[in-house]
């Protein structure tokens, strides 16, 4: 099978339900399955250990995870335009991977939640984005041929799967924004099943 690691850090939940979306358009690929994994909170006290094991929802992902998949989905809310620091300082720490190349010429792509429609989506999906390509992935998007990218009137862009949660903190994804999810992990899965094959 051929794996793809949905990973990602959600604080209210709705990241959270973007990467389940972001699953079951993974696991509807002939071939593919989807590894859900999170990462654990940062503190301002630096370099504190983390539990373990997260009282609640997906495990924490390790390097290994991300060694082992055959294509990523990198998932966080927006932080100022940016990813969320838990994400970056998972990210920070896979040197080791870049020093082996061993995510050079898989597929990737990238989910973001904001509260509000003008919070810093597209520069959120962007910063999510050039870790990836230092690595050597593959960038996938979201093509205008997906409908759903026509009629949003929430999240959505071609950089990758969003959620407007707005001031109510809204976790509950329209159905454009699911829609859209899905197609960003099936066209993910869908490229790595092809790269698998030709390997």
């Amino acid at each position: 099978m051929t794996e793809i690691l949905v990973l990602y850090y959600s604080r209210n939940g709705s990241t959270a339900e973007l990467a389940r979306q972001v699953c079951r358009g993974v696991e509807s690929v002939a071939g593919a399955t989807a590894k859900l994994r999170t990462v654990p909170p940062v503190s301002a006290e630096s370099e504190r250990a983390a539990k373990l094991v997260p009282m609640a929802g997906a495990p924490y992902a390790t390097i290994e995870d991300l060694r082992n998949a055959h294509g990523l989905l990198l998932g966080s809310p927006t932080r100022f335009g940016n990813m969320a620091a838990p994400l970056k300082y998972f990210l920070d720490s896979t040197s080791p991977l870049w020093i082996s190349g061993a995510l050079a010429g898989k597929p990737a792509g990238v989910f973001t939640s904001t509260q509000t429609h003008h919070g810093g989506q597209e520069a959120t999906l962007l910063s999510m984005m050039l870790p990836l390509l230092h690595h050597g992935m593959y960038l996938v998007g979201l093509p205008y041929t997906e409908q759903a990218l026509h009629q949003t009137r929430s999240g959505g862009t071609p950089y990758g799967a969003s959620h407007v949660a707005r001031a109510a903190d809204e976790p509950a994804l329209t159905e454009d924004e699911r829609a859209l999810a899905q197609a960003l992990g099936r066209r993910v899965a869908s490229l790595a099943v092809l790269l698998s094959r030709e390997a």
